[in-house]
């Protein structure tokens, strides 16, 4: 009888068994033999799941992105306020716990924007205008329950880019020393403004 793989697991399985290697060496530092050999795999094998070793990126990045989606849902389930939630947000930029997932990212971004693949591209479009919705909800509910000003649900969008080019700008000049201390100090002084005074 013949043994059914499961082709999506079986993906899933060598992209993260090669997670450490990528983060140790970064992308341009590996073959894929070195990835065959972490994985446990052949070197055909890779080929039979992966376009190339960016491919492998860009799973691992997809699988660790539904995982942290997750953790953050139950940190802004308890978040307070709309100022609280948005800094949960996009903690990510920020937070220690999320090395792993910021370090695979600018791999991915540098790819993205390097040789960018439609299988790339897409999945980037499907994540932004996924968070962004996400973010947008929670400026509107902020207006909703009358925590914020009407009108400021406007803001959603430039508050949501901030951040990245934020991070992107801390990872690429000598200007920032402290993201999380600057993201925040940026929202407080436009939650001061658009915050219901009480």
């Amino acid at each position: 009888m013949a043994i059914i793989v499961d082709k999506i697991q079986k993906r899933k399985d060598i992209a993260l068994a090669c997670k450490e290697l990528f983060l140790e060496n970064g992308i341009n530092g590996l073959t894929v033999a070195q990835v065959a050999k972490t994985a446990g795999v052949g070197k055909g094998t890779i080929y039979d799941y992966f376009k190339n070793k960016e491919d492998i990126v860009f799973e691992i990045v997809n699988i660790l992105m539904q995982e942290y989606n997750e953790i953050k849902k139950d940190k802004l389930d308890s978040a307070i306020s709309t100022r609280e939630k948005v800094k949960e947000f996009v903690g990510i930029f920020y937070e220690e716990e999320q090395k792993a997932l910021k370090q695979l990212y600018k791999e991915f971004i540098s790819i993205s924007l390097l040789t960018p693949s439609k299988e790339m591209l897409d999945f980037q479009t499907a994540c932004s205008v996924t968070y962004f919705e996400w973010f947008q909800k929670i400026m509107e509910e902020g207006v909703l329950s009358g925590e914020l000003k009407p009108g400021s649900e406007v803001f959603a969008r430039g508050l949501f880019a901030v951040p990245e080019g934020m991070f992107i700008k801390s990872v690429s000049t000598h200007l920032t020393s402290n993201l999380k201390a600057e993201i925040h100090e940026f929202y407080d002084a436009i939650f001061d403004m658009i915050e219901e005074k009480k």
